[in-house]
């Protein structure tokens, strides 16, 4: 697989809670250079983010962020502030403890609420699949396909565990035709982006792939 290809699929990413504007900037830099999807960056950076690249490069944020378990008209807010402050993307947790309480209906309501104050943005919808039971994230692709959301992502990199290609897998045979797979958390190296793109995933979140790219050039 070519090197562009990887890159093109990438959500070149910095969340951490540390994260200053300066190295948000030099993202955004790396982001353009090297062709990625998008920069997945902090809610309070999308502005001058979307300001700096001036059209392009897609900048994708977060919200409820890392644990999911704002109130649904919270997360709405956010996902709609987020927009109109440039974000073309935006990837949402869920509330996990409504899957371990089977509460399907509200899970279905919720997305579907976020989708909506979207207003036509891509909606991404983290499951955290380090905390589910396999059954949990079958019935995580049912819900997130009848949601109308764009893609279903495995994590986010704060739950202790990341994207396994188990779980890609598991995703690619249980999701539905309109909804596509983002792989985050863990991914290292360009062996492991390859492989999540070959068993499905068409995006990849990782702060990773373009610094290996950067040391393969020197």
């Amino acid at each position: 697989m070519e090197l562009k290809d990887i890159l093109s699929k990438c959500d070149h990413t910095l969340l951490a809670q540390t994260a200053t504007w300066d190295e948000i900037r030099a993202i955004c830099d790396d982001g353009m250079k090297y062709g990625c999807a998008s920069v997945c960056i902090p809610a309070s950076y999308v502005k001058q983010a979307a300001e700096y690249v001036a059209g392009k490069l897609p900048i994708c944020t977060v919200i409820g962020f890392p644990n999911g378990y704002d109130t649904t008209a919270a997360k709405c807010f956010m996902a709609s502030d987020a927009v109109e402050n440039g974000a073309e993307e935006v990837d949402m947790v869920i509330n996990i403890g409504w899957v371990k309480d089977k509460k399907w209906e509200d899970l279905l309501a919720e997305i579907k609420a976020v989708k909506e104050a979207c207003h036509g943005k891509l909606l991404k919808v983290i499951i955290e699949t380090c905390f589910l039971t396999d059954e949990e994230k079958v019935k995580m692709c049912e819900i997130v396909t009848a949601s109308g959301a764009d893609y279903i992502k495995t994590s986010t990199g704060f739950g202790g565990g990341g994207a396994t290609r188990e779980d890609v897998a598991l995703f690619a045979k249980h999701i539905g035709p309109n909804v596509k797979i983002k792989a985050a958390g863990g991914i290292a190296n360009l062996q492991d982006a390859e492989d999540f793109i070959n068993l499905g995933a068409s995006r990849l979140g990782t702060s990773r792939i373009v610094k290996a790219v950067k040391a393969m050039e020197g």
